[in-house]
Parts: C-alpha cells; structure tokens; sequence
C-alpha cells in the first residue's frame, strides 16, 4: 500500500488557480510549506496535453511544471470521467509524489462539469472515482472537499469522508464552507472536529488562516493534524515559517514591505525558468504589495508594465529607495 511521503512541516500551500504556479511553490517551500500542490487541473487537459506533447518526444512535465525542489509535490485533479480519469492518473504518477482530487472548487465552470464541489452530492460516482483512482497508482492519493453543497446539506462532507477512507484514500482536506458561499462568511471550524472524530486517516484543516496565531487556534480546537493555508499565502510566503516557528517556539519574526519586495523579486527570477503568463506574474504582484505603506502607489505603476524587464526595474528602485 502507498504511504504518505514525509512533510517537513504542519503547514501546507494549497492548490490555487492562477496563484499555485512552480515559483510561487518553491518559495514557500523555501519558506517553510510542509506540501505544495499544483493548481487543479483537468484530467481532459492533461490526456490531450499528454498527446500533443507525445508528438514532440516530450511529457506531461512540460504542461505541469515544477521544480524538483518542491518535493514532496501533490498534483490535484478534477474530473468525473471514470475512463479519462484513469488515464490521467497514469500519466501523472511517475513525476509526482501524491496525487490530489478535487472535490471542493466551487467555481461554476468547474461544477456544471459533476466535479469539484458539485460531486459531494453523487456518493455512488465518488466511490467509483476514489476506487478508480486508487487503483490506478501506486501513490498516495488524497482528497480536498468542502462541507456540502448549501447550508441545507452541509453535513454531506461525513459520508463522503467515510467513502474515502473505505476506498484507500491517505489524507483529507476539509475546507469548512458550503459550496454555495464559495470564500464569503466565515469557515465552520467545527466541521474540521467533526471530520476528525470519523476518520482515522490524517486531517488537514482549511480555511481563514491568515496569521500564526489563526493556524495554532484551528490545530488545538479542532485536532487536524496539518493546516492548509490558501488566500493567507497570497503574497506572504512568509507565513510557513511563522506558523512554523509559532507552533515550535511561541514566537515568530515580522516581516516588512521591503521583504516582501525582495522575496517577490526572488519569485520573479524563478518564473524565468517557467511558462508563466505575465499577466499572472502581475496578479503575484499586486498580492505582494497588498496591505503595505506605498503599497497603492506601487501597484499602479505595476499595473500598467508590458513586461518582466519593466516590472523588475519598478521594483528594483522601490527597493533601493
């Protein structure tokens, strides 16, 4: 049976569309992040990618990239085609260490597709999928859900953990929301609790940590095992080794705007070695810059750059100033 690989840490980044790119991961793993996860990613993406791919003598780690010092790495997955589900799977495996499935985005283009959120309705095609899945490698796999799907089924998150870990699943995320608040209101931490006293396979709580002291609450009122830290992590890498040195010493060092100027130059020199859109790479800007003396001022003069040479140039002279 595969077993979980080794986490350095408690603290984990999670998957993010558009944020969880290849030099974002390696620096928080830099920073300390126990696990850093790809962006979701579609198994009909990664089937055609893989054909493409095939005709150029090359593999899916041109279409999934990262860095082997991100390691240990988890690939999350969505999709509900058992056949292409399997597929992908396969093709994934031999670059990464973990394989991730989606059960919580709560994005409309993915849930009409019967993924990511809108499966925690259907427990007979979960049970297919976690069975396929788990049949399929030799990895661990694990699961990131939400509670349900509206406040009126917010319960729906027990059975499916219980499928879970009937079907080989090695870890779960629970990320207390309902589908249908997507990231307003608050996370139910008592959903974490609740998950925790039905399964015994290891439980990573998600939702709402933005600080050292959030994350050190949710492991003592909740007993999850690890934290997964998604929107907190969002231009503060620097949250792993806080969390990290809170829960280990008590006390954490602070960081200010001309750290998170040079860790983000730190982020743009690896996207160099990457197929990061720059558009992108200015969205990782703006979350850098975010909450900052000056930060207002900076961020309009990144908006309107072109391209990375200008970009490094704006804050080169912030920095420097």
């Amino acid at each position: 049976m595969s077993e979980l690989p080794h986490f350095s840490s408690r603290a984990f980044l999670a998957p993010m569309a558009g944020v969880s790119d290849p030099a974002l991961r390696l620096i928080c793993k830099n920073m300390g992040a126990g696990l850093v996860i790809t962006e979701l990613t579609s198994i009909h993406a990664i089937i055609a990618k893989e054909e493409q791919l095939k005709t150029q003598m090359k593999n899916i780690t041109e279409f999934l990239e990262f860095s082997e010092k991100e390691r240990p790495l988890s690939v999350q997955l969505f999709g509900s085609d058992l056949i292409a589900l399997e597929k992908a799977t396969k093709i994934v495996e031999p670059f990464f260490d973990m394989i991730d499935y989606n059960m919580g985005c709560p994005a409309p283009h993915i849930t009409k597709q019967m993924a990511g959120g809108a499966l925690l309705q259907n427990s007979d095609l979960t049970r297919q999928i976690f069975r396929t899945m788990v049949n399929s490698t030799t990895r661990p796999v694990s699961l990131k859900m939400r509670i349900g799907v509206s406040d009126s089924n917010k319960l729906l998150f027990k059975e499916i953990a219980k499928i879970a870990e009937q079907e080989g699943i090695k870890m779960i995320t629970l990320h207390p929301r309902t589908v249908s608040q997507g990231y307003s209101g608050h996370s139910d931490w008592t959903m974490i609790k609740k998950l925790k006293e039905i399964v015994d396979v290891p439980v990573v709580g998600n939702g709402d940590i933005t600080t050292p002291e959030i994350a050190k609450s949710m492991i003592e009122q909740t007993g999850c095992d690890y934290v997964m830290i998604g929107r907190g992590a969002m231009g503060n890498p620097f949250i792993f080794e806080q969390i990290n040195d809170y829960l280990k010493y008590g006390v954490y060092k602070n960081y200010n705007f001309s750290d998170r100027l040079n860790a983000f130059l730190d982020y743009v020199s690896e996207t160099s070695k990457y197929k990061i859109k720059f558009v992108n790479i200015k969205e990782q800007a703006i979350r850098f810059t975010k909450g900052t003396v000056g930060g207002g001022v900076l961020r309009k003069r990144l908006t309107t750059t072109r391209d990375i040479d200008e970009l490094k140039k704006i804050l080169v002279q912030t920095v420097s100033v």
